[in-house]
């Protein structure tokens, strides 16, 4: 067996030595061919940036409110409560009850505090000026704060803006777009958690009854004959 030689390395060839940790070698390696998304029809690897396009429509329209009774009375006498349901399933990071806070001191506050300041002061040039900047400040916010939610929807289920831009379907129909955004999580909920169910029919129910004939067989067992008990019935403990 040769013996082996070693050869001093320079001082240039050290530098350009990386040092190695043990285990290194051994990590997973991140393959962008397997990792990323793939279109359906020729799949071929998608980039990054890539957003599918929003086409689909609404499975239920914007005045459709007397469909789900339900959800139509929460959002007309409690919308807050339904738009902290919304967020929660949107983002798991946002708790409902945060939602419903938002939403109850933006837009409920400013509509309450209009109709304080008409009710207590009345509505005179001086106080003209304060309600609308409350129903404005409502107004704006609403489309705002609550249209993210519905573009949050749109992007999660690819549908399209209907009839309109969703801050401005929240500024103009915010009741009713509550309630057809309910309905739309609720429709897609339930059809991605309705399991495949698999029918098993049971094994037939197999019955022996032993209460057959003494005469036949004390007959039988003279001529050393065995027979066999065919009238057995089993029943279960």
């Amino acid at each position: 067996m040769a013996t082996g030689t070693y050869v001093r390395l320079t001082k240039e060839q050290e530098s350009s030595l990386q040092n190695i940790t043990p285990g290194e070698l051994n990590q997973p390696i991140d393959v962008q061919k397997q990792t990323t998304a793939r279109c359906e029809h020729c799949g071929q690897n998608l980039p990054a940036s890539y957003e599918p396009p929003a086409d689909e429509e609404w499975q239920t329209g914007i005045f459709g409110c007397t469909e789900d009774v339900d959800s139509c009375l929460l959002g007309v006498f409690c919308p807050c409560v339904l738009f902290g349901r919304h967020m929660e399933t949107l983002n798991d990071e946002i708790s409902s009850r945060g939602a419903c806070i938002g939403h109850v001191v933006c837009i409920e506050g400013g509509i309450t505090l209009a109709a304080l300041t008409a009710a207590f002061h009345g509505i005179d040039p001086d106080t003209a000026c304060l309600i609308t900047e409350g129903l404005l400040f409502t107004w704006w916010v609403c489309g705002i704060y609550t249209g993210m939610a519905r573009q949050m929807l749109q992007r999660k289920y690819h549908l399209k803006d209907s009839p309109c831009d969703p801050c401005m379907v929240h500024c103009c129909l915010h009741w009713c777009a509550l309630c057809q955004e309910h309905r739309e999580m609720k429709l897609h909920l339930s059809a991605n958690d309705t399991p495949a169910t698999t029918v098993v029919d049971p094994p037939p129910v197999q019955e022996m009854n032993a209460s057959g004939n003494d005469d036949q067989v004390e007959a039988n067992s003279s001529g050393k004959e065995i027979v066999p008990y065919d009238n057995l019935e089993m029943q279960s403990l």
